[in-house]
């Protein structure tokens, strides 16, 4: 009872809402890979691997720069100079993940800058220390390492690899901090999955799923004349000709002045003044930017993960849904090997794979977790929607630390929590014709408490969901019938 000693009019405000729960972002991954630099949002060289938070790829471009500079194998030149095809590859693949990732439909998401510069190879030891610095951040709650394909691969096939060992980090990571998920990549020319199942574990399935083929991806590349001495141009039927032979025929002068450059600045102004000047130049850049690289699916994939959410909601299985920003899938499968992908009896490690439709496109078609046998955890909705509804209730129940353990207590915790999920059930989250039907919250004495762990200082609650699954496999069944009339 409040003390009023002097006579008057005094207000009191009544609460009579109950506190409410607020749904955790769902699609909000950190990339783990090289980058040119790293800068914090000041400008600043961060110097260590810290998770950073941007929201575009212009920001990530500002504060960690372009990919490496791919290796062109080979240029192709017809008799009169024109850019007839070219071989490119690359090793790393963070910046085209990011660009795809925004180009699906991606919003804010997370970089952890494993180093400053490329390295020779990318190293085990440089995941971990990103994943290790990963686990002290609460936000991200997905995971992926698309640098991690370029691990380099034993000498001997059937040795074990030691990216599938990063596999298994990942997985661990996420299950241990409970509020993640990892999107894998297969290697490239792994391509049944096999090596993929063999070499990697069992725990942790249900926190991850693998994807398959690798994407042609058209992607702008940044390349300088002086990057790729190992070009030739053909002519017609005649020698190979030396990139800078070819362009010399046209503009010796500028060729020089791009060789002398002796800083980044002055390189780029050359360069700019060649590709202005040099028809045959301009071809080659443009035919070099616009032939398709192999790169991992998981970046296109988080960023469909993000869009799914934002559009239907976590609970939306993140399959049939076309992938922006690439050709077709690098590799086709039969029938018996889309099977395969997608059950595995022995493991029950399913693969989900990416296809291309005719007058669709290329579509993510599979929605399964690594825990491809798992009845609760199977589809990678059903996980995710799971961690969403566990780390809010969580964050939304971190209030009650500490206050009374009571019936008045227990009946805020109930109301709170019955009515986040009778919005979620509203929106289709969860399946059943009443709320009764898709969720069940218990908590009190003689419910899920004893007197003892009143005693103890235990305050449980029990939630039941019944969440959405996704139709799988549509059957349609024909028959024919006598007639009647």
């Amino acid at each position: 009872m409040a003390n009023y000693p002097i006579p008057g009019v005094y207000v009191e405000e009544i609460s009579t809402f109950p506190p409410a729960v607020a749904a955790v972002e769902t699609a909000l991954p950190a990339f783990l890979g090289y980058t040119a630099f790293r800068r914090n949002a000041a400008g600043a060289d961060l110097g260590q691997t810290t998770p950073q938070r941007i929201g575009s790829l212009l920001e990530f471009e500002a504060r960690y720069g372009r990919g490496a500079t791919p290796t062109v194998g080979s240029v192709e030149l017809d008799e009169t100079g024109a850019f007839l095809r070219a071989s490119v590859s690359q090793r790393f693949y963070l910046y085209d993940a990011v660009r795809l990732f925004y180009a699906n439909g991606g919003g804010d998401c997370f970089i952890v800058s494993l180093a400053d510069g490329f390295p020779a190879n990318p190293a085990v030891a440089d995941f971990t220390a990103g994943l290790t610095a990963l686990e002290t951040w609460d936000e991200p709650t997905l995971v992926l390492a698309p640098d991690a394909v370029s691990i380099p691969e034993p000498a001997d096939p059937a040795a074990f690899n030691a990216y599938y060992g990063l596999a298994d980090q990942i997985l661990t990571h996420c299950r241990t901090l409970g509020d993640r998920f990892g999107v894998l990549d297969l290697l490239a020319n792994d391509l049944t999955g096999a090596d993929f199942r063999n070499q990697t574990g069992t725990n942790g399935l249900k926190y991850g799923a693998a994807y398959t083929p690798w994407l042609e991806a058209a992607l702008p590349k940044t390349l300088f004349a002086n990057d790729f001495g190992n070009v030739f141009g053909r002519r017609g039927a005649g020698a190979g000709l030396g990139l800078t032979a070819v362009l010399t025929d046209v503009a010796p002068a500028l060729v020089a002045a791009v060789a002398a450059a002796t800083t980044p600045e002055a390189r780029q102004d050359a360069e700019n003044d060649l590709l202005q000047s040099s028809g045959i130049y301009k071809g080659i850049m443009r035919g070099l930017n616009a032939t398709p690289v192999a790169v991992p699916p998981s970046g296109a994939v988080v960023g469909l993960y993000a869009e799914t959410d934002r559009n239907r909601g976590v609970w939306k299985a993140p399959a049939n849904v076309s992938i922006n920003g690439v050709g077709r899938p690098s590799r086709a499968f039969t029938e018996s090997e889309l099977g395969n992908l997608n059950v595995d009896v022995t493991s029950g490690k399913s693969i989900n794979a990416i296809r291309f439709f005719t007058g669709r496109g290329t579509l993510v078609y599979g929605a399964r977790t690594l825990a491809g046998n798992d009845g609760e955890y199977r589809y990678v909705n059903v996980r995710r929607l799971m961690n969403m509804l566990e780390e809010s209730v969580k964050k939304a129940t971190e209030q009650f630390v500490f206050e009374p353990n009571d019936a008045n207590t227990w009946v805020r915790v109930r109301g709170m929590i019955e009515n986040f999920l009778t919005l979620l059930w509203r929106d289709g989250a969860l399946q059943g014709a009443r709320p009764d039907h898709a969720f069940r919250v218990a908590i009190g004495l003689g419910q899920t408490m004893t007197a003892q762990d009143v005693v103890d200082g235990r305050m449980i609650v029990e939630i039941a969901v019944a969440p959405v699954r996704p139709a799988e496999f549509i059957i349609l069944r024909f028959m024919q019938h006598l007639p009647t009339s």
